[in-house]
């Protein structure tokens, strides 16, 4: 095992690399840490000892999404975050090796990108999946949902901020593989990992940069495109209303 001085680690057993990111209480990413997660998912990429990812999380949930609190009091690293994110979306959906995610309780912002680039999804019952972007007074995460959900279903999410359990998006088929409880949920992935990593490993690299060239448009070039709408929306006064009412635990007011 690899302990990394981030808030996750890595280990390699049996061709599988697991990355494992614990940072409460919400695992939300600042942007440290996010650039930090995506060079090493790159590394693992790299390693002719991992075949397959397994990419989860422990605590309350699997991912809140950006430190809302850093740009609060940071304001000027929105370009900063908004690279992070690119490149962690990236590291997944363009690695040479499946990527699996497991996910529980809350997938959020940052957390969908990862869920939506990722190969494959295996969720507990108690995950839900939302979009909190206009209340946050931020954009983007539209194009890696719109890889998991119909485009209305997307819409509805975005619109409204409403979650759906991990129950509809296995209905959806987003969800590969849905269990009762998170203890079941480390192993479900496991499943599924060991049968890719008895794969040859070229043609399984060959086949996931097929499928990727036979997606329905560039997913990194329509999020680059949703990146230019969450710079115009970070600039509008309302914006920093609705973060400032976040850090404050109330409802914005327009």
């Amino acid at each position: 095992m690899s302990q990394l001085s981030t808030p996750f680690h890595t280990q390699i057993a049996d061709g599988i690399a697991e990355l494992i990111i614990n940072r409460p209480p919400v695992n939300a990413l600042d942007s440290r840490s996010q650039l930090e997660l995506a060079q090493e998912i790159d590394r693992l990429g790299t390693l002719d000892e991992v075949r397959v990812i397994v990419l989860r999380s422990e605590g309350r949930g699997f991912c809140a999404g950006v430190d809302i609190k850093e740009l609060d009091a940071n304001p000027d690293l929105i370009v900063v975050v908004n690279h992070a994110n690119y490149e962690t979306f990236r590291a997944v959906h363009r690695n040479p090796r499946p990527v699996i995610v497991a996910v529980h309780g809350f997938v959020l912002g940052g957390g969908i990108g990862i869920a939506g680039a990722a190969d494959i999804i295996v969720a507990s019952e108690c995950a839900t999946f939302g979009v909190p972007e206009v209340d946050r007074g931020a954009m983007g995460g539209a194009a890696h949902l719109q890889r998991m959900f119909p485009v209305q279903k997307v819409r509805h999410m975005y619109f409204t901020g409403e979650a759906i359990t991990a129950t509809e998006a296995y209905r959806l088929g987003a969800v590969e593989k849905l269990v009762k409880s998170k203890d079941e949920l480390r192993e479900a992935a496991l499943v599924i990992a060991r049968k890719i990593a008895a794969k040859s490993p070229a043609m399984i690299a060959i086949a996931k940069e097929s499928l990727n060239g036979v997606e329905d448009g560039n997913l990194e070039d329509k999020y680059r495109w949703e990146q230019g709408f969450t710079l115009q929306a970070y600039l509008h006064p309302e914006s920093a209303e609705t973060r400032r009412a976040f850090v404050e635990k109330r409802d914005a007011k327009f």
